[in-house]
């Protein structure tokens, strides 16, 4: 795994693991890493990482709400064929 280090305004306040389910969590998000590879990323087990994504704001199953809307609108137009 690789290292990035990033400086962030000391007037936000942030602790490393905030920041760290803040990436994991987007790119888990995105489906650019799986929940174990995120997990890994954000030094939790994977299913305290998946506890937490909710914390944060993220999907557990990485699924948008406008990805949702999308699947309703095509199950009500199948529907109505």
């Amino acid at each position: 795994m690789g290292i990035i280090q990033i400086q962030l305004p000391s007037r936000l306040q942030v602790h490393d693991f905030e920041v760290k389910m803040m990436v994991a969590g987007s790119f888990y998000e995105q489906g650019r890493l799986s929940a174990s590879e995120a997990a890994q990323v954000a030094g939790l087990s994977k299913r305290a990482f998946l506890e937490m994504l909710g914390k944060f704001g993220f999907s557990v199953f990485g699924y948008t709400s406008e990805e949702l809307t999308t699947d309703l609108q095509t199950l009500e137009a199948w529907k109505k064929s």
